[in-house]
């Protein structure tokens, strides 16, 4: 249980970083992509930057 969520504004998201268990990452493109869905990133660790390079990192649970 998570108690403080700080919400993610994916306005500022650029690029998505998932980072696989096994070690590769998939990097997906999000321009525009907030209005066709929503994405859920609660199962891990999310590692915001977009403050400073638009780049989120997600780490789904079991590589967090």
């Amino acid at each position: 249980m998570k108690l403080f969520v700080r919400p993610i504004d994916l306005t500022r998201v650029e690029t998505l970083i998932y980072h696989l268990p096994d070690g590769p990452s998939l990097t997906l493109n999000l321009q525009g992509v907030d209005e066709i869905f929503e994405l859920e990133l609660d199962q891990g660790h999310v590692c915001d930057t977009s403050d400073i390079d638009g780049v989120i990192h997600f780490f789904p649970r079991g590589n967090a």
